[in-house]
């Protein structure tokens, strides 16, 4: 087998398009006519450049090699040229890239993907969502809600997810890390009580921030948070503090996630 082809589908969420603005799948196509598709990661710059560094990865390291050779591939896109660098736009076009690569190796060998991944461990996995409001009731007031989101809460985890996912703590801005407002505070509080009210212990709730405060402010949040006992408190510093997120830790009983901006 040697990859041959590739076409780039940029596909945009539905209106009124919450939830991000681009989806980039990519399609491989072997030159004995077996097809794989991938998601790439794209969130870091528009989706024009971004098909542009698909197609530069794939034209540079990929074009007319044995899909097989992954590990071989992702050397040359990491590696050439001395770069060595692991940022999120060519990571992201690779990884995307290299799904499809896994998925064309399904194919030909008639099995799923877990097969050769070394087996399937778990019949069942957990899965959260987001809070969304119901489709045809979409609207900006939803989102700064607490009933609202209680509500939609409750419609979730009736469906089966394990966990629902929200971020209330504000707008987020470009002079990150910043101090939460009180009223920040109060909504987030607000928030995590109704909806801890809504599913009780059926469900974990987990609190996102995308990297919004400082270490203090940080700190003042999430001890607020503490009493609704959410499985995770998610990047409440910026990503590129690494060493700040120890101190954090020390001072919020919830455990903190990161790493979403992490390649490699």
């Amino acid at each position: 087998m040697k990859l041959q082809d590739l076409e780039i589908f940029v596909v945009a969420p539905p209106a009124p398009g919450w939830g991000g603005r681009y989806w980039i799948f990519p399609k491989l196509t072997t030159a004995c006519g077996i097809v794989g598709y991938g998601e790439c990661y794209a969130s870091t710059v528009g989706p024009a450049a971004m098909k542009a560094v698909i197609a530069d990865v794939f034209e540079r390291h990929m074009q007319g090699e044995n899909p097989e050779n992954i590990e071989l591939m992702f050397r040359r896109a990491y590696s050439a040229g001395f770069t060595q660098r692991p940022d999120p736009t060519v990571m992201g076009a690779f990884s995307g890239l290299e799904i499809a690569c896994w998925d064309i190796l399904g194919k030909a060998r008639g099995r799923p993907v877990w097969a050769l991944l070394g087996g399937r461990m778990n019949d069942r996995i957990r899965s959260y969502t987001y809070l969304y409001p119901e489709p045809g009731q979409e609207s900006a007031a939803f989102w700064g809600d607490p009933e609202a989101a209680a509500g939609a809460a409750r419609r979730f985890v009736d469906l089966g997810f394990t966990a629902v996912k929200f971020d209330p703590a504000g707008p987020y801005t470009i002079r990150g890390g910043h101090e939460p407002s009180m009223s920040d505070i109060t909504r987030s509080v607000a928030f995590c009580k109704a909806v801890r009210g809504a599913i009780g212990d059926r469900a974990d709730i987990l609190f996102g921030t995308h990297g919004q405060f400082t270490t203090p402010g940080a700190i003042r949040m999430g001890r607020e948070l503490e009493p609704y006992n959410p499985l995770w408190y998610e990047e409440p510093i910026p990503p590129d503090n690494l060493l700040e997120f120890a101190e954090v830790a020390k001072s919020v009983r919830v455990p903190l996630a990161t790493g979403e901006r992490l390649t490699t």
